[in-house]
């Protein structure tokens, strides 16, 4: 189906994008960020995380970061719903190193074009509702892993062992209990090893004739 044919007409459009942690999703959101420039702005999932810093050791612990329970997606909700009706909100700051939420907030203010990104949000009805549209990022497990390596150690000083034992047991159980079953809620679904591109440039094409409008 053409992804034009998903289109609901609202002042502030909405694009949440999703799929496996290391699925490209991250990168698709922010190539259409910088291509729609002042038009339109960024919100990520990871900024919702809850306070973490007494159960996390230096290389993961007890935490689960990829399950529902560790975001706050309530709070996603509610400052989604205070773009889509124009109004400046009032984004969490969540940093990696120590895992805690900053004291200091992101204001970000409306836009015509609101693009989401991360793992979990097409999983809750409340937030899904939010979204004029859903794209997914169905990428081999393989790939994911290894860009998520790549990301931990090198960005977030996590040693290879750790990256390993958590995407064992935490990432991949996590990705088939509910990022996985949240593809169906997709209005268009990108295997990133074929068709990023055309799908890159399409929406790039149509969200530029949104804010022309």
């Amino acid at each position: 189906m053409p992804v034009t044919a998903f289109i609901k007409q609202s002042k502030t459009f909405i694009l949440g994008v999703a799929g496996g942690s290391g699925s490209g999703k991250t990168y698709f959101a922010k190539e259409l960020h910088e291509a729609l420039g002042e038009h339109a702005t960024i919100v990520y999932q990871d900024n919702f995380y809850i306070d973490q810093s007494h159960r996390f050791d230096h290389d993961g612990g007890s935490v689960n970061f990829d399950h529902p329970d560790s975001l706050d997606l309530k709070l996603l909700a509610k400052c989604l719903s205070e773009l889509k009706k124009g109004q400046s909100t009032q984004i969490p700051v969540y940093d990696f190193k120590t895992h805690t939420r900053n004291k200091e907030t992101l204001s970000i203010g409306p836009a015509r074009i609101v693009i989401v990104d991360g793992i979990l949000i097409f999983h809750p009805d409340y937030l899904r509702d939010q979204f004029d549209e859903m794209v997914f990022f169905d990428t081999p497990e393989a790939l994911r892993y290894e860009r998520r390596l790549h990301r931990d150690v090198h960005e977030r000083g996590r040693t290879p062992e750790g990256v390993k034992a958590q995407f064992l047991k935490q990432v991949k159980p996590m990705h088939d209990q509910f990022v996985e079953p949240s593809k169906a809620f997709a209005n268009v679904v990108v295997k990133d090893l074929g068709d990023y591109k055309d799908h890159f440039e399409a929406y790039k094409r149509k969200l530029m004739m949104l804010v022309k409008n």
